[in-house]
Formats: structure tokens, sequence, C-alpha cells
């Protein structure tokens, strides 16, 4: 499975973004996908997953209520709707896909997914 993150930009403090991952691969409909992102001087940081079906998601506390993911396996594509944005959330966002138990901790932890693709730089203003 390859994985490209699109979508990131400028925008300012209270503003909305939509990223998109496109993936290609026959078996990418079978996969939990994670987004992760990644601001200067800190450490990766897991942001939400979605189940392969779509009916689980689960997200970072910070962005509860805010990020939303969705996916759509005919499009091989997941999404990530980014509302009401922060400064802090200015990163770089990848996303990530694997076989892995839907469970806190497996889905949180960047180790644990197989396919990464490049990250889209997303920059939020005060």
């Amino acid at each position: 499975v390859q994985l490209q993150a699109s979508g990131g930009g400028l925008v300012q403090a209270g503003g909305s973004l939509r990223l998109s991952c496109a993936a290609s691969g026959r078996t990418f409909s079978s996969y939990t996908l994670g987004w992760f992102r990644q601001a200067p001087g800190k450490e990766r940081e897991f942001v939400g997953s979605v189940t392969w079906s779509g009916g689980s998601t689960y997200y970072l506390d910070s962005v509860k209520g805010r990020f939303t993911i969705s996916r759509d396996n005919a499009k091989n594509t997941v999404y990530l709707q980014m509302n009401s944005l922060k400064p802090e959330d200015t990163a770089i966002y990848c996303c990530a896909a694997g076989s892995l138990l839907w469970s806190g901790v497996m889905i949180t932890t960047g180790s644990h997914y197989n396919y990464w693709g490049q990250g889209t730089q997303v920059t939020v203003s005060s």
C-alpha cells in the first residue's frame, strides 16, 4: 500500500481544513487508517484513527469534537476534517495504514502501522 497525504495549507485560527490520504493497493479496505502529526521539535503524535469499515474512530483528546476522520473505501481515500483549528495544531500531518488490533494502545502507537505516506504541512496562524 502506498499512501499520499494532501490538503494542508495555511489557515487562520478558527478555520478549517480537510486533509486527504489517497492509497493505492487492493487491500486498502482491510486496513485500519491513522493520522499522526509532528510539530517542530516535538515527537510524532497520534491524532486519530478509523477502522477498516469506518464504523469506529478514536481521537486524541485535544482534537475531539474538532477533528473528524472518515474513509471512502471505494475511492481508497481517508479524510481528516479539521475544524476550529488552533495554532497548536500546526504540524506535518501523515497518514498510516496497518493491520492491527483495534485497541487504544495499538492504534495510538505509530510503530504498529505498516505503511506510511509523506506528510502535508498544516500551519495555523494566530
